[in-house]
């Protein structure tokens, strides 16, 4: 099983997100940025978030957020403020 976070790091070029997506992150983190993707690309690469696989995911958390994006197509599924 894949599971390190450098990978992420190294494909973050490839992670991208459905129209679907964009609307859910916006609404899910109180966004008014029409650059949700870069948005979560500079959270990502952050050097103060926490990345790791749990199962088909990897997760990013980083300024009370929680970024969700699938290990095999780097689709940003969801991302949440943690509470």
């Amino acid at each position: 099983m894949r599971n390190d976070k450098q990978e992420l790091i190294n494909n973050i070029d490839k992670i991208h997100t459905t129209v679907l997506g964009i609307d859910r992150i916006r609404k899910n983190l109180n966004l008014t940025i029409t650059d949700v993707v870069g948005y979560c690309k500079n959270k990502i690469m952050s050097k103060d978030c926490n990345i790791y696989m749990q199962g088909k995911n990897w997760y990013c958390e980083v300024d009370n957020i929680k970024i969700t994006v699938n290990s095999y197509s780097y689709t940003i599924i969801t991302a949440h403020i943690q509470k």
